[in-house]
């Protein structure tokens, strides 16, 4: 089974457990233990360490006198969690330990009953339960009676009813609502793409069999559209002002960081067409993946990393990425700030390097999916002997549980956000994969002559040496001649040159372009969802600026972050890599940016999806952190109002939370013209009904004024 496991990990056991780690670290690990046990889900995933991580922070809170809890006791969309306080005479620690304990047994036991590892993830939560000595069979909730176990079991409780109605739709196996897909699948055992009509979206893949990004096997046929709908799911800390809410015929999207419209195909232009060049240089980049090109490339903090802005324009784009050689603008660094010494040059074969980026970041098989991987990246930098454990690295040194319980909770935030925004934009803009794009354009013949006979305005670009017309005498033209006129690529020749994984390698030469693949496994292909935006490059950036943010340092500790990579021992379809070496990062956004190159490299991305994820993951990540730490001190807390359902049809709910005031309400619509003033009356659970029934389709803004005249909260709302 393939984990990742960083250089100084310590290897996880129980025992281990008991010694070392704190109890949140260690259920966090049976978490990520049952996520590689479960199916490849990593929206699904997001809300799983998310969910876990407000159960363990909120029960440590419950016995801190400054922190106040994110659930218990309040109301989060239209659950509200009932709390009145937890008191006995045991201390603390033991009431945290036993608390935590039983809320994720809880959690995870629910969460993971169907899934198909289920019996070694049970094995494992139980085992770990008998370690502790606690009784798996004491199911009470009564926290009033004063047992740390019935609040751990209420916690659990509680937050498994409100994952019921959050919009994932977890009671039906969070199954999709209304999406189809546009284009008819892709047969992945045929040449070609003769069934795709709409090019500018997504397309099925259909394959004899299909092993999911977790290793787990289905049988043949084509895998749904992943969560085209979780926009909708309640966030951590995404805000109105962040949502746009598109509209169509069966269905309302919600797409949060709304990036707009990616490059959609143009008719004819070439490599002037946007849709083309990002299509056309994931094929030319498939053409690194050979380690016997002898080009050999330094990837040590000394040259890759260290990206100080993002493209916005298209010429921007084509300076950004190298277009022929791979890579990025990165200009590296010449100093590791924790030792004073200059980074080290690392030569390694560009094909190594290529192929074993495209494996790691992959997530599959047998892998936590993208957000459970940052949470190994924050363990392994929370296991470093020189990091300091300083909340932003100030103030006192913060003991591991304290730790580990705030830097999850912000992280699983930060994830649980990214996966909302991410496949909003994935389900509303619907984007092509480079599997689809390249051999549709391949079959329709070139955009860059008109002249020639295999014309056609979406075609793909020629480029000399990567992407020609197939001529009389060519290799490839074909026992009849058949394949005069076809397209050919010069990239990475596809599972068919690979016998053994044990001792072949498929290599880098021109193939047939109608037999395009991307390096990833056969029996996976691509993620069952649209490419834009890169989920990688979201989960990616967000966590990054999380942990920053947390370290209060750019840098991992003692400068450099690094996976050791052994001779033979990584490649999981084929032979490789041909030498030992490190993956080597400097800062977290190093990091990050290294993941994103991965897609491209992997075939699983163009440019387009990669840089709107990095971009918006940023954004998140700033956010979840600075809207997370609020919780860690009462008095950094604001008052935060909340409106739902919004759109609404007949009624408004308002939340505010304070209710012993008088307060009145007006809402004017955007010309100014206030369509109603009434005054307020809040429940015991800070909550009051505004009837809209009467009010026209359209944008309104919603004013509540307190007895003081002041405007205490501001709305904008959607009469739908």
């Amino acid at each position: 089974m393939k984990k990742i496991i960083f250089l100084l990990i310590y290897l996880f056991t129980h025992a281990a457990n008991a010694q070392d780690y704190s109890i949140a670290r260690a259920w966090n690990e049976e978490v990520l233990h049952a996520i590689r046990n479960d199916f490849a889900r990593p929206t699904v995933h997001a809300r799983n360490l998310f969910h876990t991580s407000i159960a363990m922070y909120d029960i440590w809170a419950v016995f801190d006198e400054n922190a106040d809890t994110f659930f218990l006791g309040k109301s989060l969309g239209e659950f509200n969690c009932a709390f009145d306080g937890f008191y006995n005479d045991i201390l603390v620690e033991e009431n945290r330990k036993k608390a935590i304990s039983y809320a994720i047994y809880r959690i995870v036991q629910h969460r993971f009953s169907n899934s198909p590892g289920v019996d070694d993830i049970y094995n494992s939560i139980n085992s770990f339960m008998d370690e502790l000595g606690y009784n798996k069979y004491d199911e009470s909730t009564d926290y009033h009676s004063g047992d740390a176990a019935a609040l751990g079991n209420y916690v659990a409780q509680q937050i498994i009813e409100f994952g019921l109605q959050d919009n994932s739709n977890e009671q039906n196996d969070y199954a999709n609502l209304v999406y189809e897909p546009l284009n008819e699948p892709l047969n992945t055992d045929e040449e070609g793409n003769p069934n795709l009509t709409e090019p500018n979206h997504w397309q099925p893949l259909t394959m004899e069999e299909f092993i999911d990004q977790s290793g787990n096997y289905h049988p043949g046929g084509s895998p749904e559209f992943l969560s085209p709908e979780w926009g909708k799911v309640i966030p951590f800390s995404l805000k109105e002002e962040d949502l746009s809410i598109h509209s169509t015929p069966d269905y309302d999207y919600w797409v949060y960081h709304d990036p707009t419209s990616p490059s959609y195909i143009q008719e004819g232009i070439g490599l002037e067409d946007p849709f083309k060049w990002g299509f056309t240089l994931v094929s030319i980049w498939g053409s690194h993946l050979d380690p016997n090109d002898d080009v050999m490339i330094d990837i040590s903090p000394a040259s890759i990393g260290n990206i100080s802005s993002f493209p916005e324009t298209f010429e921007e784009y084509k300076d950004f990425y190298n277009f022929f050689d791979g890579g990025d603008s990165s200009v590296g660094r010449e100093i590791n700030p924790s030792t004073g010494l200059a980074y080290e040059e690392q030569m390694v074969p560009r094909g190594d390097y290529a192929r074993v980026l495209a494996e790691f970041w992959a997530d599959g098989p047998d892998s936590e999916t993208p957000p459970g991987h940052w949470f190994t990246i924050l363990n392994y930098v929370n296991d470093h002997p020189q990091l300091i454990k300083k909340f932003k690295g100030e103030g006192e040194i913060l003991n591991n549980l304290q730790w580990d319980i705030k830097s999850y909770f912000i992280l699983s935030g930060a994830m649980h956000d990214a996966a909302i925004a991410a496949w909003g934009i994935k389900g509303y803009y619907d984007y092509i994969r480079p599997m689809s794009a390249i051999r549709y354009m391949c079959d329709q013949g070139q955009s860059s002559d008109t002249n020639l006979s295999n014309y056609n305005p979406h075609g793909i670009p020629l480029v000399d040496g990567f992407i020609e017309v197939i001529q009389e005498g060519d290799s490839l033209e074909g026992d009849g001649q058949e394949n005069i006129g076809k397209i050919k690529l010069f990239t990475w020749k596809g599972h068919e040159h690979i016998i053994s994984a044990d001792y072949d390698i498929a290599g880098v030469g021109w193939i047939l372009a109608e037999k395009w693949f991307p390096y990833q496994r056969p029996s996976f292909v691509n993620p069952p969802f649209a490419g834009y935006v890169s989920g990688h490059s979201t989960f990616s950036r967000a966590a990054a600026e999380v942990l920053k943010l947390l370290t209060n340092d750019e840098f991992f500790p003692g400068g450099m972050g690094t996976f050791e990579v052994y001779t033979n021992d990584f490649l999981k379809f084929e032979v490789g890599p041909s030498m030992d070496f490190q993956l080597q990062w400097a800062t977290y956004r190093d990091a990050s940016d290294q993941t994103s190159l991965s897609r491209i490299w992997g075939g699983i991305h163009p440019p387009i999806d990669d840089i709107p994820g990095r971009i918006i993951g940023e954004k998140i990540g700033k956010a979840a952190f600075s809207f997370g730490e609020k919780y860690f001190s009462k008095e950094e807390l604001e008052v935060e109002s909340i409106v739902y359902p919004n759109p609404s049809n007949d009624f408004l709910n308002l939340q505010y939370p304070f209710n012993n005031e008088k307060f009145n309400v007006d809402i004017f619509d955007l010309n100014g013209r206030k369509i109603l003033s009434q005054p307020l009356k809040f429940n015991n659970l800070n909550r009051t009904r505004i009837d809209v029934s009467g009010f026209s389709e359209g944008v309104y803004i919603l004013y509540l004024i307190d007895m003081n005249n002041r405007e205490v909260a501001v709305h904008k709302i959607l009469k739908s």
